[in-house]
């Protein structure tokens, strides 16, 4: 490795910026661009497609993926508070796995569906919560945030110190095989699921609708008196403390005029759409 010479005031000073480059990982900072959640969604997305044993994405039934694909485009056209739909090229796939309750985002707006989570729900306004939900961790940039924290000092002492950094391909492959896509904090949670009733606040939905899948939750876990294992790798990625429901009947308490939780819901809908699964 090639070494390069620094007189002591640039060493401290680099000290320094990797104090503060550390705060800023605290608070939200992200080293990537716009362009490289794009680029980077667009790799995984790749790798995904790949995998057909772990990630079996639905092949034919074209009125599911389109149903699903149709859910989160109207969410993207009726919220004008979504600032990357133009940016971000956002698309919905199904996984067809019923023993996996779950959805999940990666940059660039690639949002995957199970077929487990749409047998799980019993309303349209529920499986439009979550994936608003996934929306707001992708306008929030939230895995490029964290890969900032994971990569961050790492990346910036490769450069420094004349090593080669890791290119936006080799973190997307290992971010697919290593780190199980980096499970959500209860922050970012917190903060898609504000951002999920403000996108859906002005959409023909209840906004809420999110609250209907965490009662399910909850009303399997009395049932069974522990987490079901289809439920495990949702709440590994997905944490569901109790101040996370707390949470979004605050945020729902301060909507006015205040959303009727019995309303917006189109249950028939769904369950057309549910007896409909292969």
């Amino acid at each position: 490795m090639k070494r390069r010479n620094f007189s002591l005031p640039v060493l401290i000073m680099f000290v320094m910026a990797l104090l503060s480059l550390s705060v800023l990982y605290s608070c939200g900072a992200n080293i990537f661009s716009v362009d490289d959640d794009v680029t980077m969604g667009k790799d995984i997305d790749q790798q995904i497609r790949s995998d057909s044993k772990q990630f079996p994405i639905m092949q034919g039934n074209q009125n599911i993926k389109d149903y699903v694909s149709g859910l989160g485009k109207y969410v993207l056209q009726n919220s004008s508070l979504i600032e990357y739909k133009n940016v971000f090229p956002y698309k919905f796939e199904v996984v067809k796995d019923d023993s996996t309750i779950n959805a999940f985002c990666i940059p660039g707006g690639y949002i995957y569906v199970y077929t487990g989570l749409i047998r799980f729900l019993d309303n349209e306004a529920a499986l439009v919560g979550v994936m608003a939900h996934e929306i707001a961790h992708a306008e929030r940039r939230h895995m490029t945030q964290r890969l900032t924290s994971y990569y961050g000092v790492s990346m910036i002492l490769s450069l420094v110190l004349g090593n080669n950094p890791s290119t936006l391909g080799e973190i997307a492959a290992n971010l697919f095989v290593g780190l199980g896509f980096l499970a959500n904090s209860r922050a970012d949670e917190l903060e898609a699921d504000n951002y999920a009733i403000k996108y859906l606040k002005s959409t023909k939905y209840y906004p809420g609708g999110i609250t209907f899948f965490f009662d399910k939750i909850r009303e399997e876990q009395r049932r069974k008196g522990d987490t079901p294992g289809d439920l495990e790798r949702l709440l590994s990625t997905h944490p569901l403390p109790q101040d996370r429901i707390d949470n979004v009947n605050l945020q729902l308490s301060k909507l006015k005029p205040k959303p009727d939780p019995t309303k917006g819901l189109f249950t028939e809908e769904y369950q057309r759409l549910k007896s409909q699964l292969p």
